[in-house]
């Protein structure tokens, strides 16, 4: 079970979330740092969608190992992985959304929480599918001749 982390590392751990994001490629990355919000219920909410469930699964997994090898810890509580439409993974200090795109834009948790301070996280370069490929050495087999 996760346990509270000190406040001052909750941005290190929203850091750590942003990564495992960028790993799976999750698009339009936001970090709201609620913590100077009165009666805000965590520090900060990380927030970003995929192109497909399979993609919000693959970056709710990719966040989940990114903080387990990091610091340790799993979510306190997690949900809606039964359909990927909106997983959410609870870190007490750090909530992580993960939408479909078509929820996020339903939901529009950035204009409900408008009042943080919010940091729009650049995209990960994606390497270009007509970049030169690295040239590979030909990988000869030993062919033995019968008799």
């Amino acid at each position: 079970m996760a346990k509270r982390i000190k406040s001052e590392t909750s941005g290190m751990l929203a850091d750590i979330i942003v990564n495992g994001m960028q790993e799976k490629l999750g698009i339009n990355i936001v970090k709201l740092n609620l913590s100077g919000i009165p009666n805000s219920i965590t520090d900060y909410f990380v927030i970003c969608h995929g192109s497909s469930r399979s993609q919000v699964d693959a970056i709710a997994d990719s966040v989940q190992w990114e903080v387990k090898k990091a610091i340790g810890e799993l979510p306190s509580h997690k949900e809606g992985f039964e359909n990927c439409e909106w997983i959410l993974l609870d870190y007490f200090d750090v909530v992580v959304h993960i939408f479909e795109a078509e929820a996020r834009d339903f939901y529009q948790l950035e204009k409900l929480w408008a009042d943080a301070p919010r940091e729009d996280v650049k995209p990960v370069e994606q390497p270009s599918k007509t970049a030169a490929k690295p040239a590979v050495k030909p990988v000869l087999k030993r062919v033995s001749k019968k008799k």
